[in-house]
């Protein structure tokens, strides 16, 4: 076996053995196509407020550029689809932040992960990346063969939907790679288009994100919703999974096994009325490792405020 097979199968070892659900490996080289749809999207201001998105274009075309020399860019699922949900009724929050901050946890496993690389194959270049850096990581997902991008905007796969992590590996080590995966299965299907209360998902699989319920609920913060907005986020205070939980594609998905992302007993149990009455002191103790920490206990509160007067206005 050759050194570049066999570091290949030493790769798709340490994802399973840390609990990555897929492995995928692409060739390092720059996204042109998908720099220049990045580009389209922010010049008609999709991202709202969002300007951090502006920053680093040459980092997020190149992986070179984040790894000098880099030769393979490993590609990392990880399932978070919970076993149990929240009740219909209660204020709702995005599946992925029902457990511990996933950052923290893929993390944590990346640096495990090119710790056990260079143990075995020598000093190596690296750098792992979960969603909060300068990384195309759904682009990256389909040039190593895990999926193909939905008309929701998010990375599906074929076996077992989309409420999947996505986490990136830029290396300079050479391994084999895999063949991009080319084809779409949405086909006509157009559910996720016509359930998003506001509008967000547009034709050719462009989300104004400035409109989408998850942006209004996390990343405004300390901005006011606007008032038309507040008026369609039915019960969301922390993110949407509506676009996720009407793709057919989702029926595959299965329980995670991964115990940090098991649904804290208070996202499942709290009523509306103990998630109105929520002081700090106890959200930093109840949330202080969760992802809601992102929207913040004042970013928590407005959320519900601005549900709960647009429920009294409907029934005025």
């Amino acid at each position: 076996m050759s050194s570049i097979k066999a570091h290949t199968a030493l790769v798709k070892q340490l994802a399973r053995e840390l609990g990555f659900d897929y492995c995928g490996i692409a060739r390092a080289e720059p996204l042109t196509e998908d720099a220049r749809r990045l580009e389209r999207w922010l010049a008609q201001g999709y991202h709202g407020t969002m300007s951090y998105m502006e920053r680093y274009m040459d980092l997020r075309i190149d992986p070179r550029k984040l790894v000098p020399g880099a030769r393979s860019v490993i590609t990392l699922l990880m399932n978070y689809y919970p076993a149990q949900q929240q009740r219909a009724e209660c204020y709702q929050i995005s599946k992925y932040a029902y457990g511990e901050d996933y950052h923290r946890v893929i993390k944590k496993k990346l640096k495990i992960f090119l710790r056990g690389l260079r143990e075995q194959v020598g000093e190596i270049a690296g750098r792992g990346f979960v969603d909060s850096a300068p990384v195309l990581e759904r682009a990256w997902a389909v040039r190593s063969g895990l999926g193909w991008i939905g008309k929701n905007g998010n990375l599906i796969t074929p076996k077992q939907g989309s409420f999947l992590f996505i986490a990136t590996l830029i290396t300079d080590l050479q391994l084999e790679f895999d063949d991009p995966f080319v084809k779409d299965y949405c086909g006509t299907c157009r559910r996720c288009i016509d359930a998003c209360p506001t509008g967000a998902i547009l034709p050719d699989k462009v989300i104004d994100g400035s409109r989408c319920i998850s942006y209004y609920t996390i990343e405004l913060r300390d901005h006011m919703m606007p008032t038309e907005a507040a008026g369609k986020t039915q019960n969301w205070i922390f993110g949407c999974d509506i676009c996720q939980d009407v793709c057919p594609w989702n029926r595959f998905s299965k329980p995670t096994t991964q115990p940090a992302f098991t649904p804290l007993p208070e996202i499942l149990n709290f009523t509306n009325e103990e998630w109105e009455q929520l002081s700090e002191e106890k959200f930093v103790e109840i949330f202080g490792r969760s992802p809601l920490k992102r929207a913040g206990w004042k970013g928590l509160k407005r959320n519900i405020r601005l549900v709960r007067l647009s429920h009294l206005s409907a029934y005025e």
